[in-house]
């Protein structure tokens, strides 16, 4: 089982910068691929960036976030994360952080979620 949670969100105005942490405990594997989902309210859950665990190399952003969102990962510490500059209203949302063990695989692990709110 890995075990995620999320933190560093808030609220910000339009143009400021977040970074938001998710900590994975439990078993980890190196074939993981982690990644970043947001669901604003009445809207369904969507991708904004993933990463391979092992490297970092091999890095995903979803178009809406190319050039303002960067992710990374940091293997000794166990956390993942994702730098949002250039904040948008449109990116007011919960971000959830989640794991699968492959490119193959479902993102069958996620965190609780933190809140991110943009103000205009």
């Amino acid at each position: 089982q890995v075990q995620l949670v999320e933190s560093g969100g808030g609220l910000v105005q339009a143009g400021g910068s977040l970074r938001l942490s998710c900590a994975a405990s439990g078993r980890t594997f190196r074939s993981y691929i982690m990644g970043w989902f947001r669901q604003a309210p009445g809207k369904e859950r969507e991708f904004v960036a993933a990463i391979n665990w092992s490297d970092g190399s091999i890095t995903y952003l979803a178009d809406s976030v190319k050039g303002r969102f960067t992710i990374s990962r940091d293997n000794a510490k166990k956390q993942v994360y994702l730098q949002m500059n250039s904040l948008k209203p449109e990116d007011t949302a919960v971000y959830y952080c989640a794991a699968r063990l492959g490119p193959g695989a479902e993102y069958n692990y996620w965190g609780q979620g933190t809140q991110v709110t943009v103000s205009s």
